[in-house]
């Protein structure tokens, strides 16, 4: 019998080691290191600035964390090292939040970028590294405002405050709060308004001292705040300083409005060969408000008193024609809007127009 090889039966016998279901090469141990924060937003309101993250589910080993660990933040001015702000511990997955008072020396003089980072660490005090930053404004905060008032008119809510010589800020910021829980069940139609934001925000010029709210329901309740804001660009990026919130101003609304009052009402008389070919043809501008039922139309000759010669329901196009009037004879003419709700408006500018002679 001839012999192999000896290099060839090494060959075969490492075949037949390391066949199929055999354990690979060993892996190196987890590291079990936190993921970095990537979505690091921050805010400032007067002198209290506010972080907010989502904190990674899984290791960088893409291993799904357990246990809560800790999360470090620091802050840094310009190219100087990262302070030490404070620290929170994190379940792995949960909405992270942090907020601190700035130290005196960041809440005076102009403003400048202030850079805030989150490290998140494990149980041995191990991070892969910082977040993105997350810049706020460091400087004065802009002066409060005081004296908020909130009124309503039938344009929607009028918002007043008290002037300031705070010449920094630029803005004031409003935020409006719905207080009126939203229906449980709403009733869906092409003409059904989208529901109303629970939270939104107006901004006006600071030295307006007033502003005028005119996405508001009636019969809704409100609450509204005000802060001024300071704007600054700094590195092509345009940062708010915001100053403090003011204390929350309450509105319950009410459609207690009449509709605008029509306009431009124009009258022009006809005539025909025959009684019933003659009439006076009246047109108005539409009025554009949003819960407008229609129009009622009023006659009158001479001095005499106005009487309603429209049907009793209101009129829905801005046009009506009057057949009940007679050849030699001047009419006056005046119209009036009516809400859905029954207010109705003044009578329009009156317009006077004769029926000429066959």
């Amino acid at each position: 019998m001839q012999k192999m090889p000896w290099v060839v039966l090494a060959l075969a016998a490492g075949l037949a080691v390391s066949g199929c279901g055999t354990p690979g090469a060993p892996q190196p141990p987890s590291l079990k290191l936190p993921e970095l924060v990537s979505d690091l937003s921050a805010s400032r309101a007067g002198n209290q600035v506010t972080l907010t993250w989502t904190t990674p589910k899984r290791s960088t080993d893409k291993l799904l964390l357990k246990g809560d660990g800790t999360a470090r933040v620091c802050r840094r001015e310009g190219a100087g090292a990262c302070v030490a702000a404070g620290e929170r511990s994190f379940a792995p997955g949960a909405a992270g939040s942090f907020t601190e008072t700035l130290p005196a020396a960041l809440a005076a003089g102009p403003p400048r970028p202030l850079r805030y980072f989150v490290e998140l660490t494990n149980r041995n005090g191990r991070s892969a590294g910082l977040s993105n930053a997350a810049q706020v404004l460091a400087g004065v905060a802009p002066a409060p405002v005081d004296g908020l008032t909130a009124v309503e008119r039938n344009q929607g809510v009028v918002l007043r405050w008290t002037p300031s010589q705070d010449s920094a800020s630029q803005f004031v910021r409003l935020h409006r709060k719905l207080l009126t829980p939203p229906p449980a069940k709403r009733h869906e139609g092409l003409l059904t308004p989208p529901p109303e934001p629970v939270e939104q925000n107006l901004l006006a010029e600071a030295r307006s001292n007033r502003a005028l709210d005119q996405t508001i329901r009636f019969g809704q309740s409100y609450e509204y705040r005000a802060q001024r804001v300071a704007r600054d660009t700094v590195d092509g990026q345009v940062l708010e300083l915001d100053g403090p919130l003011s204390a929350p101003v309450r509105l319950d609304t009410s459609d207690i409005f009449p509709p605008s009052v029509p306009t431009n009402l124009a009258a022009v008389a006809t005539t025909g060969e025959t009684a019933a070919e003659t009439a006076i043809d009246l047109s108005w501008q539409p009025v554009p408000d949003a819960a407008l039922a229609g129009y009622a139309v009023y006659r009158r000759e001479g001095n005499a008193a106005w009487q309603r010669i429209s049907p009793a329901a209101p009129l829905v196009p801005p046009a009506f024609r009057d057949p009940q009037v007679q050849p030699g004879h001047s009419y006056r003419y005046a119209v009036s809007a009516i809400a859905q709700n029954g207010h109705e408006s003044a009578r329009s500018v009156e317009t006077e127009e004769t029926v000429p002679n066959p």
